[in-house]
């Protein structure tokens, strides 16, 4: 579990330095511009993390389910192997999953004006500029956006349901509390990235307006990642007495 929790820190640190420095930038100093292959560059590493972070949160729902439904079996199950092909696969379907996009992103006619309404380079915005019929893409998204979004997020539906359901049947009411804790956590988290996510990618942009693109993005470019710390972390026992001795220790070398 605390690997994979290293990974989604990993993720949420990476994903909120790719948006808000430049964002930030742009409110404070009003430089709001961008070279065409920051825009791509900026876009690429959204995308894989967004994909990454998505198939992370189904795996970290799986590895609840084992723990939690089958505790016998979790050494074997959830084994170090497969802890790495989990964290290689995220990052590599991510990658992957970014790299057509952003391709594509770049190399369509843009014959309007350069000025992206939005406070970073998503691509939904971009297609706006262009010139020509892109509804075959628009079609490739709503596909991707289902196998990283929809997919997972029905997995960890499915997971969580047999898990509530075996959490239900326990007789240690402390058991229950820690479980429906734990469970309640990874749910909000999972919640509140995806239900922008879905309705920005998946509904037509013409029933959409900017704005509501640029608030919508608030949540899972800005509000997730600085949550999920303190969502799984500060909730979790073991964190905040470890976190309690560091703050121990450097009072007592400032003393």
């Amino acid at each position: 579990m605390y690997f994979l929790l290293s990974q989604l820190s990993l993720m949420d640190l990476t994903y909120i330095s790719t948006i808000v420095p430049k964002m930030a930038s742009n409110f404070l100093f009003g430089n709001k511009s961008i070279f065409f292959i920051g825009c791509g560059i900026q876009s690429f590493f959204f995308l894989t993390l967004a994909g990454a972070e998505g198939l992370l949160l189904v795996s970290m729902a799986y590895d609840r389910y084992v723990a939690i439904c089958f505790p016998l079996h979790y050494p074997i199950i959830m084994s170090k192997r497969m802890y790495v092909l989990m964290i290689t696969g995220s990052w590599i379907m991510g990658s992957i999953n970014s790299c057509a996009h952003t391709t594509y992103a770049l190399h369509i006619p843009y014959c309007r004006s350069r000025a992206i309404n939005h406070f970073f380079c998503d691509v939904p915005a971009m297609l706006t500029l262009t010139c020509m019929d892109t509804w075959v893409y628009e079609y490739t998204v709503f596909v991707s956006t289902s196998l990283f979004l929809l997919l997972p997020f029905t997995g960890i539906a499915c997971s969580y349901g047999r898990v509530l359901l075996a959490v239900y049947r326990m007789r240690s009411a402390e058991g229950r509390k820690r479980a429906y804790s734990t469970c309640s956590a990874h749910l909000t988290v999972v919640t509140l990235y995806s239900a922008p996510f879905a309705y920005t990618y998946l509904h037509p942009k013409f029933l959409r307006t900017p704005t509501e693109d640029k608030v919508l993005a608030v949540f899972y470019t800005i509000l997730t990642p600085i949550l999920n710390p303190l969502i799984y972390s500060l909730r979790n026992k073991e964190v905040m007495g470890a976190l309690k001795r560091v703050i121990q220790r450097i009072c007592s070398v400032k003393m």
